[in-house]
């Protein structure tokens, strides 16, 4: 066992965690922060996705070892009172069915719009490929993410 320091949502945090212990076990054992979802545990389905140093990651496979001190951020610390634009997006256009992807697929939505904030159909697209829905809400996230975007 060893600790680590992390910083979470603009937090410091204290682990003691084995090297190989993923981000994911950690956020959600150790820290109570439950928003991000276990899906595949094999990086294919997004489910777990957060930022890592403003980059989307896949949680479930990454070693809290290999995190070099780059902030975290989960969909609890995107905006601590869940106004962010796309958080409101998604509720307005009611993207959600089952809602257990969500998280995931809002995360990767952030990280998109941080490096282009006018996405076009194919730009969200290829971002959002790594994300699984099994309820097909696609078009609606999309949808979601132009109104988060500020498009008409």
């Amino acid at each position: 066992m060893s600790k680590f320091t992390i910083t979470v949502n603009g937090q410091p945090r204290e682990v003691e965690a084995d090297d190989d212990k993923p981000l994911l076990w950690v956020l959600r054992e150790d820290f109570g922060l439950t928003g991000t979802k276990f899906g595949c545990g094999a990086s294919l389905c997004g489910a777990c996705t957060v930022h890592l140093d403003g980059q989307p990651v896949r949680s479930c496979s990454l070693p809290v070892s290999a995190l070099s001190g780059k902030p975290v951020v989960t969909i609890e610390g995107l905006d601590k009172d869940g106004q962010h634009p796309l958080q409101k997006a998604w509720a307005e256009l009611s993207v959600p069915q089952c809602g257990y992807c969500q998280s995931g697929q809002i995360m990767s939505a952030a990280a998109l719009l941080a490096k282009t904030p006018s996405p076009s159909d194919e730009q969200i697209n290829q971002a959002m490929s790594g994300n699984l829905c099994r309820c097909g809400s696609y078009p609606r996230i999309r949808a979601a993410i132009h109104k988060a975007a500020g498009a008409p």
